[in-house]
């Protein structure tokens, strides 16, 4: 699970590429899958069928567009599972200190070639461990994508341009909430900042702030954004103290020693 940028207002100088990564690790999410699912009696249901010209307009909102992301461009709709999390595509843009940041959920189609070269940057590899061939990455988000909609990945925009990776999750519904006295919707956060020149510029920490209060912003039910950085990832936790986070543990989870840390909703205003 990925690191964060260390150099947001913390006043130390520290390597440029320790704030590729904040408080991931795609190995630590593992297998999450879905508690709770429940089989559905066919013969309860309705064989409903569609005219066929609305499938094709569908097909044609769903595919959307290719490739790069252009200013302006819709947001694609969020699954009915995205309730799970109050529809992060539904939350609009924020403003910060460097400009207005959008959350846009990833679409495979327009976003996985950029996602996959972020990933495949030695940097951030180091940390998410999905190098490698481009469907290593999709693997791993067509698992979140598929889900019950526990875990949102999305693209970070900040000025109209794509230049970071996230993911938005319930922590109380993760693997993770097996190792910390999780509350009801904890919501955790991971993050990966991918153009190399946008690191070392203090963006990690500033952009943690801003997305943590947006998830309390928007989700009113949640009391505490949670993030569990490596715990030899000094950087990473640097910034997470800088965005407002507080350390409250270290953990033991499958893949490494991590620090808990987490941003409280009674103290948001004060830290």
């Amino acid at each position: 699970m990925p690191s964060a940028d260390p150099t947001a207002d913390a006043g130390a100088a520290v390597p440029a590429a320790a704030d590729v990564n904040a408080g991931a690790g795609s190995n630590a999410r593992f297998a999450a899958g879905s508690d709770a699912s429940a089989d559905v009696d066919s013969s309860d249901t309705l064989d409903l069928r569609l005219p066929e010209e609305l499938l094709a307009l569908i097909a044609d909102e769903t595919s959307g567009s290719q490739g790069v992301w252009r200013p302006g461009q819709s947001t694609p709709q969020p699954s009915v599972s995205d309730d799970l999390l109050d529809r992060v595509g539904d939350w609009g843009p924020t403003d910060t200190p460097v400009g207005l940041f959008h959350l846009v959920p990833v679409r495979v189609e327009r976003d996985l070639p950029l996602i996959s070269r972020w990933m495949n940057d030695p940097a951030a590899a180091a940390f998410w461990k999905l190098s490698g061939p481009q469907h290593v990455t999709e693997d791993h988000v067509l698992s979140q994508l598929a889900g019950d909609g526990r875990s949102v990945p999305c693209i970070g925009v900040l000025g109209g341009t794509p230049m970071s990776y996230w993911e938005i999750y319930r922590a109380d519904l993760d693997p993770l909430a097996r190792h910390y006295p999780a509350r009801p919707h904890d919501t955790g956060i991971h993050l990966l900042i991918g153009a190399v020149a946008d690191r070392g510029r203090g963006l990690g920490g500033l952009l943690l702030r801003a997305t943590a209060d947006l998830v309390l912003a928007q989700r009113p039910s949640c009391a505490r954004v949670i993030a569990e950085p490596d715990i030899c990832n000094t950087p990473s936790i640097a910034a997470f103290l800088t965005a407002g986070f507080r350390f409250s543990a270290e953990v033991d989870l499958p893949d490494k020693r991590a620090a808990l840390m987490v941003r409280d909703r009674s103290t948001r205003y004060l830290m």
